[in-house]
């Protein structure tokens, strides 16, 4: 029998590395749309619309951006989670039920941080922008949707893109509601299998050329867009 190494457990686990990653970036990907999607909504609250609609999105961007993931994802795990098993009469010891939970911890969590981005990059538009809209007959939100926004995200892109790379290296944090993605997988099966270094190596290898990938990609939208 030929010497069992890392490569051929990596070449008889491999699926199992993929169904990690695949949660990781299902996580990742719900996180940044519903992020994106929430955090404009707060960043117009906080922006255009009466005061308490601006009270409850500062007290919601603040709060989240003040307490670590991590607790956030405790919260989810150890107070949601079973209040909705007890409601619903759900499973919670189904991996689809924690994946849930994480993709909703993540996405309540991120907005706080694209509200921000997004608040800046609306702020950023020329005023007069606004005004050429509205003297075109235009109302405030017809303004907003076609006129401030495109040219808010336009600028945002880049900003929106690396806070996604730092979600995706976050992700690895889902292990504390017991759900494995790829770090955690990586993890497991160089433990069981006497490799735990080579496949920590190996999981830090993959995490680099997705970043720097993406991250490639925003320094080539900013030479591009010159912002």
């Amino acid at each position: 029998m030929g010497e069992y190494t890392f490569f051929s457990v990596l070449a008889d686990t491999y699926p199992t590395l993929l169904k990690g990653l695949w949660v990781t970036l299902q996580v990742t990907g719900v996180a940044v749309a519903v992020g994106i999607i929430w955090g404009t909504i707060l960043a117009i609250m906080r922006l255009f619309m009466p005061k308490p609609f601006a009270w409850f999105a500062a007290l919601y961007v603040n709060t989240f951006r003040s307490i670590p993931l991590i607790m956030v994802l405790m919260w989810f795990y150890l107070i949601i989670g079973p209040g909705m098993q007890k409601v619903f009469g759900l499973d919670g010891s189904n991996t689809s039920f924690r994946l849930v939970l994480a993709m909703v911890a993540f996405s309540l969590f991120e907005a706080a941080y694209y509200s921000e981005i997004i608040r800046a990059g609306i702020s950023s538009v020329k005023s007069g922008q606004n005004s050429a809209a509205l003297a075109l007959g235009m109302t405030r939100a017809q303004a907003l949707r076609y006129v401030i926004l495109p040219q808010a995200f336009r600028n945002m892109v880049p900003l929106l893109l690396t806070q996604g790379i730092i979600l995706f290296q976050d992700t690895s944090l889902v292990y504390i509601i017991s759900l494995t993605d790829f770090f955690r997988a990586t993890d497991i099966i160089g433990y069981n299998n006497d490799y735990k270094t080579e496949f920590i190596l190996f999981a830090g290898f993959i995490y680099f050329v997705i970043c720097f990938s993406v991250s490639s990609g925003v320094r080539y939208i900013q030479s591009r867009n010159k912002i």
